[in-house]
């Protein structure tokens, strides 16, 4: 039985040539490998004489991470998802407060697939399958629309819910899903959006307005998913901004206005998953403070947590990976996957000594319980303050692990002082 492999190319800007011709001249190509590995890259500068490539085709990536090992051709069916990166970045989108007269930004605007979120998909590791895991679901939510199943037998609501600590990774996540989702999508849906409401905007200073401002808004949304062509994925980040709990408002520790948001949000929700071409992306860091009534219209919640040790040494592979790549770090040397490192049982060589010594980094962030965010900044300081020259690879492991000392010991001065004199 052939095993899929999504094949993911990247047409130039420039090149007027049709979908299909590419997807020709890319299999023909291909067709000259023994085998694919899965998560590799082909860059244009590798097609040497292949003018058609060269003059048509930005980049090719076989993408289906959860193939551990090379795949033989023979034994691969190839899909192929063609297409361009748009480059103009995002559009704000403005509403009026009728209240104030004021200008607010109620959204951020980008039209996909963006060259901002390109590679941001690949670059996110996670120890479980949340990646794949939240891909099928939303897959799943437009199978079940083009196969016209009902909705009143079977329920989902196209909401996702990434809740966890800060810096680790759920918007990221978000924009990435969003991203995958235009490119695997693009022969239904030939145009996408991703529309990243900016939900602290949306709480005007007026009571009454909150709920006023959510409405409009959401009617805006509204207005462009009736183009039926186009996948509209909805971003609101930190939604408890939102989706407060009402029972604090009840309560009287929040005002009656965001009774009203709330209810405006659950509201407009429900109008949207009758469209289904829309998907509503969200995350939070206080997952207490969201509504209840909010909770229970996700299909998928998932909580994302600081790196596990394996997830932390993927992280700085690819950190040390894209240093040695631009020179910073030289000469450039092998860095083992963590299942090679494991096959070996960590026997220690002459080529893996790098390779144990940043796993011993690893485990120690993960120890330490570093976010995604702090341990993709572990490099910058190990440069900035920790390195001089062109430091070689295990002297910059040695300073990745200088940075996160220091860093650790800042974070404890820094609760020292919140906490104030004994």
């Amino acid at each position: 039985m052939s095993a899929p492999l999504h094949v993911e190319v990247i047409q130039k800007r420039q090149s007027r040539a049709s979908k299909e011709y590419i997807k020709e001249i890319v299999h023909s190509y291909l067709t000259n490998f023994v085998s694919l590995t899965p998560g590799a890259s082909i860059g244009s500068h590798e097609f040497e004489d292949n003018v058609e490539l060269k003059e048509n085709v930005q980049c090719i990536t076989f993408c289906d991470v959860e193939h551990e090992s090379d795949l033989a051709m023979t034994e691969c069916e190839l899909l192929y998802h063609i297409y361009t990166l748009d480059n103009f970045g995002a559009e704000t989108d403005t509403m009026t407060d009728a209240a104030s007269g004021e200008e607010l930004a109620a959204a951020d605007v980008w039209a996909l697939p963006t060259e901002e979120f390109h590679g941001l998909w690949e670059s996110l590791v996670y120890d479980s399958k949340l990646k794949e895991d939240t891909l099928r679901f939303v897959e799943t939510a437009f199978e079940f629309a083009d196969r016209g199943v009902d909705s009143n037998v079977i329920a989902w609501n196209r909401v996702v819910l990434l809740h966890g600590p800060p810096g680790t990774g759920k918007t990221s996540l978000c924009r990435a899903l969003a991203q995958k989702l235009a490119i695997r999508l693009g022969d239904r849906f030939p145009r996408a959006r991703l529309l990243e409401i900016n939900a602290h905007g949306l709480f005007s200073k007026w009571f009454s307005e909150s709920g006023k401002l959510v409405a409009k808004l959401f009617d805006r949304i509204r207005e462009i998913v009736e183009d039926r062509r186009l996948l509209a994925c909805i971003l609101v980040d930190e939604v408890e901004s939102l989706a407060h709990a009402r029972r604090a408002a009840l309560a009287g520790l929040e005002p009656s206005d965001s009774i009203r948001a709330v209810n405006a949000i659950l509201t407009q929700l429900d109008r949207l998953k009758r469209h289904p071409n829309a998907l509503v992306l969200t995350t939070s860091n206080v997952t207490g403070a969201i509504d209840v009534a909010f909770v229970d219209r996700a299909d998928i919640k998932r909580r994302v947590g600081p790196p596990s040790e394996r997830a932390a040494y993927e992280i700085l592979r690819g950190c040390c990976g894209e240093l040695m790549a631009r020179g910073v770090v030289a000469p450039r040397e092998q860095l083992f996957a963590l299942r090679v490192l494991e096959a070996a049982r960590f026997a220690e060589t002459e080529g893996s000594r790098a390779s144990l010594a940043l796993w011993a980094a690893a485990r120690a962030s993960a120890s330490a319980g570093c976010s995604g965010r702090a341990l993709r900044r572990l490099p910058f300081l190990a440069r900035a303050l920790h390195t001089r020259g062109e430091p070689s690879l295990a002297a910059f492991i040695d300073a990745l692990l200088a940075a996160l000392q220091q860093q650790l010991a800042d974070t404890r001065a820094l609760e020292d002082d919140a906490r104030g004199p004994p």
